[in-house]
């Protein structure tokens, strides 16, 4: 158990009070007694994380009217109601209302222990939930969001916001699902671009017969079955964006006219001798080394360099586990908005799968994943870990790399959400300062980054 799972008790016989203090302390709990709810109300904050145990049955304020005054305060916060037998349809109707759960006297010590700490789960989640909202909120940036707090993504961000508003043509680098195209609309959307076309071509999904015409335009005439003029990708995206993805793909013969269309930004369609003048920023990506590929005589050595004016490398998600539980919650909301369904809370089990898997589908996996959970909701856990870990159960990291992981991200994200004020983020985490600067230099993380 960590110091932050406090628990408030309220009851008015002393002797009740003395029994399960002791027991939930020996469950690793910390507690703090009281006889009225009076005395425990003021010690009830938004997101104090703790649990609320309180008799129905209490001089001045009771239970019931205490647990609406707490759900005014913080609607989530668990509260958790002790009853005599007269005071079941009481706490019934309590539950209805929002309370957590309720505890018939006299109660075992092992249902009191259990009940609290699945109300303890449950309260973290919510905060956890909380900190992820606090930290997508601070990236909310005009355009689509490059989510993460791992150095190396606002790394990626600087240099974004760096070449965002320049012509400069770039190329971008990563393995599949990774995000390049998010990477180049948040260029487009960065840059004085922003009100004209984003025009996005996967050169690998265009059939090589198809791809000049795509592209360059044609008039009507120019080859049997152009029956009308069209109008290029490049035509149509005069004064934007043009987004080549896959360009590895592009057949030789095309990639000499692409060449002469990057040096003088101009462009003829096929069946013209009409050359059309050209003011467009290039984003070109590909999933594999060009330079290689250039190498081999599979790509042209001089569009390679042509392309290589400034290469923005986005990471494999495997190499940013840290940014994985801010980008699965990223995903939930975005998914629960589209499919207007109730915002799901995944368990500690399923976020220490999505932390061990080793994400070949990168950003893109993890997204059809987060989509599939909203859509099925807690049943597809079980299915969630054999698709994580495969049909072999391999894990892609061991437990204790998880456990650090995990933790990492946790305490960035109580960083950024108190932008980077040491004395409210241990005050969240409810560790002592040492505790949370030995963390933090065991983690390479600098409260700089989040101010």
């Amino acid at each position: 158990m960590s110091e932050r799972e406090s628990v408030l008790f309220i009851d008015d016989e002393k002797h009740i009070r003395i029994a399960n203090r002791q027991t939930l302390e020996l469950a690793g709990f910390e507690v703090q007694c009281f006889g009225s709810a009076e005395q425990a109300l003021p010690l009830i904050a938004m997101d104090w994380p703790g649990v609320v145990v309180s008799d129905i049955r209490l001089p001045g304020m009771d239970g019931l009217e205490l647990r609406e005054r707490v759900h005014r305060i913080d609607r989530d916060l668990p509260v958790i109601l002790i009853t005599g037998h007269g005071d079941i349809s009481m706490a019934v109707n309590a539950i209805r209302d929002g309370a957590y759960d309720f505890i018939e006297k006299p109660f075992p010590a092992e249902t009191l222990v259990e009940t609290v700490r699945r109300a303890m789960d449950k309260r973290k989640l919510t905060l956890e939930n909380r900190s992820l909202r606090s930290e997508l909120q601070a990236q909310s940036v005009p355009g689509p969001r490059i989510v993460g707090r791992t150095l190396i993504m606002q790394r990626l961000r600087t240099m974004v916001a760096q070449i965002a508003n320049t012509h400069a043509d770039v190329l971008l680098m990563g393995e599949t699902g990774t995000g390049k195209e998010m990477v180049a609309r948040s260029l487009h959307e960065h840059s004085e671009r922003r009100d004209n076309n984003f025009v996005a071509v996967n050169c690998g999904a265009v059939p090589e017969n198809l791809i000049e015409s795509e592209l360059f335009g044609h008039e009507a005439g120019a080859f049997t079955g152009a029956n009308e003029r069209r109008i290029g990708k490049f035509e149509h995206a005069n004064g934007g964006t043009l987004f080549l993805d896959e360009i590895e793909s592009m057949p030789l013969p095309v990639q000499v006219r692409l060449l002469r269309v990057l040096q003088e930004r101009e462009v003829e369609r096929l069946g013209s001798n009409r050359l059309i003048k050209l003011n467009i920023r290039v984003i070109a990506a590909s999933k594999v080394d060009l330079k290689q590929l250039a190498e081999r005589g599979e790509f042209r050595e001089d569009l390679y360099y042509r392309l290589n004016v400034v290469v923005i490398e986005i990471p494999p998600l495997r190499e940013r586990r840290e940014d994985i539980p801010l980008l699965f919650h990223h995903f939930l909301l975005v998914s629960s908005a589209r499919y207007q369904r109730e915002l799901p809370s995944p368990g500690q089990e399923a976020l220490q799968s999505l932390l061990a898997h080793d994400w070949p589908g990168n950003v893109r996996e993890l997204r059809n994943i987060a989509e599939r959970f909203v859509l099925l909701g807690e049943s597809c856990n079980y299915n969630l870990e054999q698709l994580m870990h495969g049909s072999e159960g391999e894990v892609g990291i061991t437990l204790p790399e998880q456990v650090e992981c995990f933790e990492k991200s946790v305490i960035e994200q109580a960083l950024a959400a108190h932008n980077g004020n040491i004395k409210a983020t241990m005050t969240a985490l409810g560790v002592p300062r040492k505790t949370l600067y030995d963390k933090m230099r065991k983690f390479g993380i600098d409260k700089a980054n989040f101010k």
